[in-house]
């Protein structure tokens, strides 16, 4: 391990965990070329990072997977274990087993990912090093410090929370009025959000009387591992949205990492449809060009929903389509998320509806659409 104990005090205090000698010495770089942040320590594997994180606290750990003695995941593990607190920074790839890997990292309790660019040109890029950048303040500047005792959705948890939104659906189905006009959800979310998404859509029922699209700021390669993994953990059909599909009640569509998600009428039917504009908000997907997709869209409501990240994504995608869409707008509280970025920024508009805590984001969705 290597150490820096004249950090200043006014500067973040960052951990770097990498066996890679060229990738510790690129992310010691980028993160101390940032008056924000300092690295004080590093570590050459999981097992050197253990017994660092045992005896010191840092705002920030950046965290590589694969490495020899103790790997990422490992050393997760046993850090909540322990119930050892950290903000924890994936540097991951993005191969079918390197999201896999990632998404369960997101599940222990890691706050964000930076993908490991193959380029050594990209990773010595700007582009690379303002990602960085960004995703590592994300993080520090998190609310969120434990690591994860359990998944946010459990076996146990899952049988009962099956049973409270069966319960809610024939509540719901007694008492809705009878529909005038289709109805859609579109939500977005960034830091915080693949967690928080496993608190929301394993709620929703497979009989939902609307589609959902969800725009989660994450590279290519990583949307459909999180497609797969909150499908398999919910009744509702979860999938990553593919160009040209054509939307339907009860299915949730996740955008594609690295395009941006749109909704089109074609053949008077709506389906998605991919565009390759640069990056908006910094982020691509975005959800503004969801949202803006939506105003020449057929459907009579549509329920924005804002969930935890960094930024102000889908708020002036929000205002657009308030000018000529009936919207209902559903925001995350405070004190739920990760980051409170994204749900403060449409907050500030005046246009949100409902703020609520995580939990209760599913049925306020569940009762502002109704059932089949």
């Amino acid at each position: 391990m290597i150490m820096n104990t004249n950090a200043p005090k006014n500067k973040k205090k960052i951990l770097v965990v990498d066996d890679s000698a060229l990738m510790r010495r690129v992310m010691c770089d980028i993160i101390n070329s940032d008056e924000r942040f300092q690295v004080v320590e590093q570590a050459f594997d999981g097992l050197a990072a253990y017994e660092l994180l045992k005896k010191n606290q840092y705002d920030g750990v950046v965290l590589d997977v694969n490495m020899p003695k103790m790997n990422g995941i490992q050393l997760m593990r046993a850090l909540q274990k322990d119930k050892i607190r950290a903000r924890i920074m994936m540097a991951s790839t993005d191969t079918k087993d390197g999201a896999t890997v990632t998404m369960e990292a997101l599940d222990l309790g890691a706050i964000d990912f930076i993908e490991k660019p193959v380029n050594i040109v990209y990773l010595k890029s700007s582009g690379f090093k303002d990602k960085f950048l960004d995703t590592l303040q994300a993080v520090v500047s998190s609310r969120q410090t434990n690591i994860s005792a359990v998944s946010a959705v459990t076996v146990v948890s899952r049988e009962k929370q099956e049973e409270t939104t069966q319960k809610l659906v024939s509540i719901v189905r007694k008492s809705q009025p009878a529909v005038s006009g289709q109805k859609i959800v579109a939500l977005a979310c960034s830091t915080g959000g693949p967690k928080a998404l496993q608190s929301v859509v394993p709620r929703l029922p497979a009989e939902l009387a609307a589609p959902v699209l969800i725009v989660q700021h994450m590279p290519k390669g990583f949307t459909q591992s999180l497609a797969e993994r909150l499908d398999s953990m919910s009744k509702i059909k979860v999938k990553e949205a593919v160009e040209g599909d054509v939307l339907e009640n009860g299915v949730v569509y996740i955008s594609m990492g690295g395009k941006h998600m749109n909704v089109a009428t074609k053949g008077g039917r709506a389906t998605i449809k991919y565009t390759d504009e640069p990056p908006r908000e910094g982020v691509k997907p975005c959800a503004n060009y969801m949202y803006e997709s939506l105003k020449s869209s057929s459907y009579a409501q549509i329920v924005c929903v804002v969930l935890t990240g960094m930024g102000a994504d889908g708020t002036k995608g929000i205002v657009n389509l308030e000018t000529s869409k009936k919207i209902h707008v559903i925001a995350q509280d405070e004190g739920s998320s990760t980051v409170y970025g994204m749900p403060k920024a449409i907050a500030a508009t005046g246009l949100v509806n409902q703020v609520v805590s995580l939990d209760n984001v599913a049925q306020e969705i569940i009762m502002s659409v109704g059932v089949r």
